[in-house]
């Protein structure tokens, strides 16, 4: 299953839709609830890292059994310093966001805690796009 939502920029109400809608997905399909929690969350964070940093993007996820894969791009800035970016704590969000309780730099290393693969390609000035990809272990006892 295929499924494509765009993610609006600069609108903090719509941040987190396509999660969401992922996530409910997730939940009428059977889905482990650990699993969805991790996608939820890794999915969430990329969304909210489009509205504040790129003006927004795109998201396209996969599922399949065994696994989901949820790749997200924008046209952005792209990320200055991934090593840097990937750091607890290190953000380079405005004011305004953090006052609005966003921006708090743990957007990249949540992605990172909550994948079991994370790729990442950006460059400045030529955007960002994450790949993230969360396994759906086999059911215990069917083969039992």
């Amino acid at each position: 299953m295929r499924y494509h939502y765009d993610v609006p920029g600069d609108d903090f109400s719509r941040a987190g839709h396509a999660s969401s809608e992922i996530k409910k997905t997730l939940q009428r399909l059977g889905v482990p609830a650990d699993v969805i929690k991790r996608t939820a969350v890794a999915m969430y964070e990329a969304e909210i890292n489009m509205v504040v940093h790129a003006g927004g993007g795109k998201a396209d996820v996969t599922i399949e059994n065994h696994a989901i894969t949820i790749v997200m791009s924008d046209t952005g800035p792209g990320i200055e310093n991934l090593d840097l970016a990937m750091q607890d704590g290190y953000s380079t969000a405005p004011e305004l966001v953090r006052e609005l309780g966003f921006g708090a730099g743990m957007g990249l290393p949540n992605m990172r805690r909550n994948s079991d693969e994370l790729s990442i390609r950006t460059a400045p000035g030529e955007g960002t796009t994450v790949t993230m990809v969360i396994r759906i272990p086999e059911a215990r006892g069917a083969a039992e």
